[in-house]
């Protein structure tokens, strides 16, 4: 008997619970592997025994921090390999389908690696799908709408159940991506979610019918303004997009997009009045197309903008029906001449002048070369003379190119016309020459120039026109185009912008590049290097048709010109517009493909911190250039290494590294965090559509990494503090932010668009909504506090902008709803948040404009600074400040 009862069977499923109970307590988790390992082989039903303890430990997964349950379930798992004869296939199909039931009631954990656990253990995809399904219907019973659906996808039962059923729940809730989740790879589904959102975008779509079909769920304003048409309008065209839907299934979207495009197309004309008539006639045409309550719609603008005459020829064009014209139009009609019945077209492009009037040389900046100096390119023999001048060796090529405008109609533009110039000569390709565009010699010379390292090509703002590039020659997804030689200029604007702010630190508006001015972008550039502005008049043109007008042509040689003329002037005094003497080293946005040797390098270097993390991370996104993709997790950068500002770092964090989200995000870091729900591969997909880096640690690392480029996915060590995570990712990437990079990016929410809110205002907001109930006390405190304060916070003096506002956006505070509080997006100002007793000591306070959360300064600065001062770039300017703010710190 005695030797019976040392069996090591039988074990009380309870005592092992308390032992671990007791190793989890102390923190021991060394401790409780060994406890955990040995105690299950002493089970005398370990499949049953576990799902007993699992059922009584405490806690439900949170953030990052794992939970004792999840702790057992990893160590059970790896006892099984130990142990494969511990299966189902042991049991009866009796005994094997209680436990599969008992089983799926604790599948409301979110925490991904838990829940495939325990669909592995139990063999839960064999269950019938009628049990699976009532288990979903019972999470969605509780509320937990992302449980359910997460769990259906995993357990691949979304034909089984409702799409709307499980959807809108999400969508209500502003959790669209994983509504996407559960439907994509099956097609009808995929046409349903966007014929379904496109029903919302309806104008006779009510929301409240869709909440009192889910009257337990709690909708924030924020939410609301999701489900507004207009957003709803962006979600369909993007995912007709993604799932390759035609666009006759939404008509309410594409309804929409039109109305909208037409309401912009009358505010150009008669408001901005920058468009020319052919411009405008153009578009407006191709907008209405033949749709009749469209054509209305017209009809009623022009009555309003212009009046009855030019709202009676379009509806003559159209054919409108007399019971449909607005009061006034068809009387109109009947007195209109036969020569004003029709809508008469500017001169065509034969009858215009190539010199401009002396007024508009006067005005704009004019191209220094003659139209017989203009190529037009749109054979293979015209080509080979382009390709023998423009790609002559050290030679400097200012490229642009144009394309229909589509108001967002389409989603992917095709190029019509590509610009070269160089000095003294334009070659405009024509790529809507009959069989030119698809000519392998176009093609082929179109990777010639741009690969070419000894060819300096000068854009600006370059990543729209690479897109539509990638969308006029499909090749160039197949074998991606090679970019060697690239300068954006744009970037160089961006930098004497920053110059210019820093001499005028008094002007605070100065923050908004071109605020004050008529001009943007390119023009805006042109303007201040040059002396005289582009003439943007024929930006929206149709470049699809032919022939062009010669003020097309004109425009688009300026276009491309202009960036010769401005980039010898920059090189000539580059100290005067803040620049260093070598333009080049100015970080450019473009990416050059880096050696076998960099890599090689990277993978000795990996071994002097033995972890994993730095696995397939040796080569560096596009976001980054040769001399940083040797770098690995923690090595610090070589001298010669070009460091990168935190806002060129984009990346998407799994939910596993939360913290290092926010401190990333706090330091500047464009950063995406997956919730507590999200499957490891959402990762992947937004790495892919939005060009982000994954940031992850353990299991997910390896199938994460092959869903996106090499040097795409970095893997952390998870025992590691998110502070320290957080100085790795930095190191690895050369990534060194500045003081003013610290909280340029919501906490919340990662927007990087603020606006700046003067107590005064943020005094009469509180008020408004209720936070400021005792006006009398309120006010004598506050006039106690500024007189002991003196002139330093006196309301008349405009408050300078933090240090951060170089990094930022700003919007007008006059964007704000002055009845509702909220933002254009549906965002409220979270005046909760805002303690009264603070008023008399913050003048001014930051709001994010998309989720409305309310910032001002305070000692959290000096902590940021204390915790990453080893990998901030501090010069002397900001040793005082700093100084000061660590000081207040340590004293806080």
């Amino acid at each position: 008997m005695s030797h019976t009862t040392l069996k090591p069977v039988g074990l009380d499923p309870a005592v092992l619970r308390d032992d671990l109970f007791e190793q989890w307590n102390r923190k021991d988790l060394q401790t409780l592997r060994l406890a955990a390992l040995q105690g299950f082989s002493k089970l005398s039903e370990p499949l049953e025994a576990l799902l007993t303890i699992l059922e009584s430990c405490p806690g439900k997964q949170k953030g990052r921090s794992h939970t004792l349950g999840h702790h057992i379930l990893m160590e059970f798992q790896t006892w099984l390999k130990e142990h494969p004869q511990v299966t189902l296939s042991s049991l009866s199909e009796q005994q094997a389908t209680a436990l599969q039931r008992q089983a799926l009631s604790l599948l409301t954990d979110t925490h991904p690696g838990f829940v495939d656990n325990l669909i592995n253990i139990y063999q839960l995809s064999s269950l019938d799908p009628a049990i699976l399904r009532l288990n979903i219907v019972r999470l969605q019973a509780l509320n937990c709408y992302k449980e359910a659906v997460v769990l259906s996808i995993k357990l691949k039962l979304q034909k089984e159940l409702n799409m709307e059923e499980m959807c809108v729940p999400l969508i209500l809730q502003n959790k669209l991506p994983l509504a996407e989740s559960f439907v994509t790879g099956h097609n009808h589904l995929e046409q349903r979610l966007v014929m379904l959102l496109d029903s919302w975008c309806h104008p006779s779509f009510s929301v409240e019918e869709i909440t009192k079909r889910f009257p337990r769920l709690s909708l924030s304003k924020q939410c609301m303004g999701h489900i507004q048409p207009k957003m709803l309008t962006k979600q369909v065209f993007r995912l007709m997009e993604k799932f390759n839907i035609d666009q006759g299934l939404c008509p309410s979207a594409l309804q929409k997009r039109r109305l909208d495009s037409l309401r912009f197309l009358m505010y150009k004309k008669f408001v901005e009045k920058n468009m020319t008539e052919e411009n405008w006639s153009d578009h407006v045409q191709y907008v209405v197309a033949d749709d009749l309550e469209l054509q209305i719609q017209l009809v009623e603008m022009l009555v309003k903008y212009c009046g009855l005459q030019k709202a009676s020829q379009w509806s003559l064009r159209y054919n409108i029906p007399k019971n449909r014209l607005p009061y006034g139009v068809w009387e109109t009609q009947q007195s209109l001449p036969p020569d004003l019945q029709q809508i008469h077209r500017s001169a065509s492009a034969h009858n215009e002048e190539w010199m401009p009037s002396q007024s508009h040389c006067q005005k704009f900046y004019q191209v220094p070369i003659t139209k017989d100096k203009v190529n037009f390119v749109d054979t293979p023999e015209a080509l080979q003379r382009c390709q023998n001048i423009v790609l002559k060796e050290g030679g400097v090529v200012g490229v642009d190119m144009e394309w229909q405008p589509t108001f967002g109609c389409i989603t992917t533009q095709q190029v019509a016309l590509i610009q070269l110039a160089v000095v003294d000569e334009v070659f405009l390709l024509d790529l809507c020459a009959n069989g030119f565009c698809q000519h392998p010699d176009t093609i082929s010379f179109i990777r010639s120039l741009f690969s070419k390292r000894n060819v300096l090509k000068l854009g600006y703002g370059m990543s729209g026109d690479l897109k539509c590039l990638l969308a006029t020659w499909h090749q160039l997804l197949e074998e991606p185009l090679k970019m060697e030689g690239m300068l954006d200029l744009l970037n160089i604007h961006q930098k004497i912008q920053r110059s210019k702010v820093r001499r005028t630190q008094n002007r605070p508006k100065e923050v908004l590049v071109g605020e004050d001015s008529a001009e943007k972008g390119l023009s805006l550039l042109v303007q201040q290097v040059l002396g005289r502005p582009l003439d943007k008049t024929e930006q929206m043109s149709h470049w699809e048709k032919r022939p062009l007008r010669i003020s097309q042509i004109r425009y688009a040689v300026a276009d491309a010109y202009c960036l010769l003329d401005v980039y010898t002037v920059l090189s000539r005094n580059p100290a005067y517009f803040g620049l260093p003497a070598d333009l080049l080293s100015i970080a450019s946005s473009q990416s050059e493909k880096g050696g076998d040797k960099k890599e090689k390098q990277a993978k000795k270097t990996k071994q002097a911190h033995g972890k994993e993390e730095c696995q397939g991370a040796q080569r560096v996104s596009p976001h980054w250039s040769d001399t940083d993709k040797g770098l690995l997790c923690g090595e610090k950068p070589s001298e010669d290494t070009r460091p990168v500002p935190p806002q060129q770092l984009r990346v998407v964090c799994d939910n596993m590294l939360q913290g290092l989200g926010r401190y990333l995000r706090c330091l500047g870091v464009d950063v995406v965090m997956l919730e507590n729900t999200d499957d490891h591969r959402v990762a992947g997909k937004l790495a892919q559509a939005e060009g982000r880096v994954i940031l992850t640690c353990g299991q997910p690392f390896q199938s994460l990494r092959s869903q996106v480029g090499e040097g795409r996915c970095l893997s952390l060590d998870c025992s590691e503090k998110a502070r320290d995570q957080a100085v790795r990712v930095l190191r690895h990437f050369n990534v060194q932010p500045t003081p003013s990079d610290i909280f340029s990016r919501c906490q919340a929410c990662n927007s990087d668009q603020y606006v700046a809110v003067p107590r005064e205002d943020m005094v009469r907001m509180l008020k408004q909504k209720g936070f400021l109930q005792d006006k009398d006390n309120t006010d004598h405190t506050q006039q106690q506090e500024e007189e002991k304060l003196g002139d330093i916070l006196t309301p008349s003096l405009t408050p300078e902008l933090p240090r951060y506002a170089l990094q930022c956006h700003w919007a007008p505070l006059s964007g704000l709803d002055p009845d509702t509080l909220t933002f254009p997006g549906g965002a409220p100002i979270q005046l909760h948040t805002v303690p009264p007793g603070l008023l008399p000591r913050i003048p001014l306070f930051y709001v994010c404009t998309r989720c409305g959360k309310v910032f001002w300064e305070g000692s959290h600065f000096g902590r940021v600074l204390s915790m990453f001062q080893e990998v901030l770039h501090i010069t002397e300017a900001d040793t005082e400040s700093v100084a000061a703010a660590v000081t207040s710190a340590q004293q806080n």
